[in-house]
């Protein structure tokens, strides 16, 4: 039978992975590319069709950091699937990332590289914007735009009789020290990527308890250190070039440097092949990498309050109603909707 499966943020990286190993391991993948720039899309898919020319393989125009672009992007899905298999919401922003040089070289030569590099705690920050839907930038696409795309989807993903799968890709930074229920957006921190990967981490959670019994399930990944477009955007070109060898080094001492999108995918892929019923919804599932090269999988249980999570999806579902009231009324540019949007934190 069919699977659908749609992956955003598909055309590079882990996303492009995933859907290589996707159509290598199962034939009967339908596979949908959801991505902002379509250029790159069909680029992917041309790559893809490449190695498997029998393979269906469908784009998207799809921008999830814009309220606007979701809700088109749902509508033309619900026209052309009568359900979706799984949905890997996997694109994601670090928008002008800072790096404190100093604690970068301590930390390189020190007991904690593997910790500093793993988790950047201590070590990243980032200057966030508000987008045109007057939401935090980093919030808007890393987690309320797929949020907003689930909500719109759930006719396609919760049907009688039929599992369907959500899979967020996370990340070793989603810390709970950075993520705060007054400020769930971010407004006031500088580490939005952070707080938004754990806030995935939450809302995955969060929607086990309300969607398991509608078949619907989630899954959390960390595809450990990947070395991606995101990730070389982090640091000037030169400091990649002279530290790549130490990484690799270290690579035989630790099993979070995956650095290649392939294996970063892992968790992703491995997933794929699981029965929902066997997962824990608690626990992240780590790509890992041995000294020796081989890829595995391992649940690690992740650090979340069940009250603090209630009350952020509470927050979500408030914030998507007022921004669909938002839409209806054309009230974007109003002092009312930013002051009211300001205060659902």
């Amino acid at each position: 039978m069919e699977k659908v499966v749609i992956v955003t943020g598909a055309n590079s990286g882990i996303g492009l992975a995933l859907c290589e190993r996707l159509l290598s391991s199962d034939s009967q993948v339908r596979l949908c590319l959801a991505c902002r720039n379509m250029e790159r899309a069909e680029a992917a898919r041309a790559a893809l069709l490449t190695s498997h020319s029998s393979a269906h393989v469908d784009l998207l125009h799809l921008d999830v950091g814009s309220v606007q672009s979701v809700l088109g992007a749902a509508e033309e899905v619900k026209t052309r699937y009568s359900r979706i298999d799984f949905l890997y919401l996997n694109a994601g922003i670090m928008p002008n990332p800072t790096v404190d040089i100093r604690a970068f070289f301590k930390g390189l030569f020190s007991r904690n590289v593997i910790n500093m590099f793993a988790t950047a705690e201590g070590l990243l920050t980032q200057q966030d914007q508000l987008n045109s839907d007057r939401l935090q930038e980093v919030f808007a696409t890393n987690l309320f735009g797929h949020f907003l795309l689930i909500r719109e989807l759930e006719p396609l993903l919760c049907q009688p009789g039929h599992t369907s799968r959500l899979v967020w890709t996370s990340s070793s930074n989603a810390r709970r020290s950075a993520f705060s229920i007054e400020d769930i957006q971010h407004r006031r921190g500088k580490e939005p990527y952070s707080s938004s990967k754990y806030a995935s981490d939450m809302l995955s959670l969060a929607l086990n308890t309300h969607k398991n019994k509608q078949g619907l399930f989630s899954s959390v990944i960390c595809p450990g250190l990947v070395m991606t477009n995101l990730t070389y955007g982090i640091l000037p070109s030169f400091f990649w070039t002279l530290i790549m060898p130490i990484m690799w080094l270290i690579r035989i001492f630790t099993n979070t440097f995956t650095l290649t999108p392939y294996a970063g995918a892992e968790a992703l892929h491995w997933l794929f092949l699981q029965k929902p019923e066997s997962l824990d919804p608690r626990a992240k599932y780590h790509s890992l990498t041995s000294g020796l090269g081989t890829n595995y999988t391992e649940p690690r249980i992740m650090d979340l309050d069940d009250e603090m999570t209630e009350v952020f999806f509470s927050k979500l579902l408030e914030l998507e109603r007022a921004v669909r009231r938002n839409l209806s009324e054309k009230t974007a540019d109003s002092e009312h909707y930013q002051q009211y949007i300001s205060e659902i934190q």
